[in-house]
C-alpha cells in the first residue's frame, strides 16, 4: 500500500493535474468511480495505473470485477495520498491515470460523419467539457478542437464530460481552415453558431439541419472572429423567446447539436 504522500510515485501523478506535465507524458488523471468505470468499459487499454482506498475498492463490486477482467491490478492507497494525487477535493475512493488518445482530424472526417461539433477558442473547462458531453449524448460523431481551446485532458473538462471523452473521437490541435477544408471535402454543410447570424428556426425548415453538419461553436466571451465566420457555409442564432440577455456557451451547443440530430433523425427515419 501507498502511504507516502510525498512519494516521487505520488507527485507523479499529482503532476498530470498540469498541462506541462500532460503534454509531457501523453497521459492524464483520472477522478472517481463514474469516470473510472467508463474507461474500463470503452477504453481499458488506455489505462496505466488504477489507485483505490481499501474503502472506495470494496464500495465498487462492478468496477473490481471490470479491473480483474481487463487484466488491470490496483494499487492500494491510504485517503491521504488519494487526496495528493487528486484535482478534487473528493475523489471517492478512486484515481486512474490513462493514457490521452485523440484523433487525428484526418481520421475524423475520412470517417464520413454526419454531425461534429468543432469548438474555436473555447477556454472554460466547463464548457469544454459539457459540450463533448452533449455532443456525446447527441449522437454526435466527433468533437474537435481547434486553436487555443482548452486542453480536453484538464481535469475540469474530463469531470464535466462524465465519461463522455471515452465515448466518441475528439480531435486536438487542428488549425480551423484546415479543419473547416477537411468537412468540406467530407460534404459537411459549416454551420456557425453566433448571435449576428440567421434565426435558426428558418434553416430548420428550410431543411438545412438534416444534413451532414459541423456545428462551430467559438469563444464565449466573444463568440468567432470574423475570418472564422466567413469560413462557414452559414451563420445562425438560436431565438431568445423570453427576457434573457443570453445563452450560456454549452448550452446553446447543445441546442444546437440536437436539433441536427433530431432533424437527421427524422429525415432517415431512424
Amino acid at each position: 500500500m501507498l502511504e507516502n504522500p510525498r512519494s516521487p510515485r505520488v507527485r507523479a501523478v499529482a503532476k498530470l493535474t498540469k498541462r506541462s506535465a500532460r503534454t509531457e507524458t501523453g497521459l492524464f488523471l483520472l477522478e472517481g468511480p463514474q469516470a473510472v468505470r467508463e474507461a474500463l468499459t470503452y477504453r481499458p487499454d488506455a489505462i496505466v495505473e488504477l489507485f483505490a482506498t481499501p474503502a472506495g475498492w470494496e464500495r465498487h463490486p462492478d468496477i473490481r470485477a471490470q479491473a480483474s477482467y481487463a487484466g488491470i491490478d490496483v494499487e492500494h492507497v491510504t485517503e491521504y495520498v488519494l487526496n495528493a494525487m487528486a484535482d478534487t477535493v473528493t475523489p471517492q475512493g478512486l484515481v486512474a491515470v490513462v493514457r490521452q488518445t485523440p484523433t487525428s482530424v484526418r481520421d475524423v472526417f475520412a470517417a464520413s460523419p454526419r454531425l461534429v461539433a468543432i469548438c474555436q477558442e473555447i477556454r472554460d473547462p466547463g464548457n469544454l467539457g459539457t459540450i463533448i458531453r452533449a455532443a456525446d449524448a447527441a449522437g454526435a460523431d466527433a468533437v474537435v478542437l481547434t486553436g487555443r481551446t482548452v486542453d480536453p485532458y484538464n481535469p475540469k473538462v474530463v469531470r464535466a464530460t462524465t465519461g463522455s471523452l471515452f465515448h466518441l473521437p475528439v480531435s486536438v490541435g487542428g488549425e480551423l481552415d484546415d479543419v473547416i477544408t477537411r468537412a468540406h471535402e467530407a460534404g459537411l454543410r459549416i454551420l456557425a453558431a453566433d448571435v449576428k447570424g440567421d434565426d435558426l428556426l428558418s434553416a430548420r425548415a428550410e431543411g438545412v439541419l438534416a444534413e451532414p453538419t459541423g456545428w462551430l461553436f467559438g469563444n464565449e466571451a466573444r463568440g468567432l472572429e470574423d475570418d472564422a465566420l466567413e469560413l462557414a457555409d452559414r451563420v445562425l442564432r438560436l431565438p431568445i423567446f423570453g427576457k434573457a440577455e443570453s445563452l450560456n456557451l454549452a448550452t446553446a451547443a447543445s441546442v444546437c447539436l440536437y436539433e441536427s440530430a433530431f432533424a437527421q433523425r427524422a429525415a432517415t427515419g431512424g
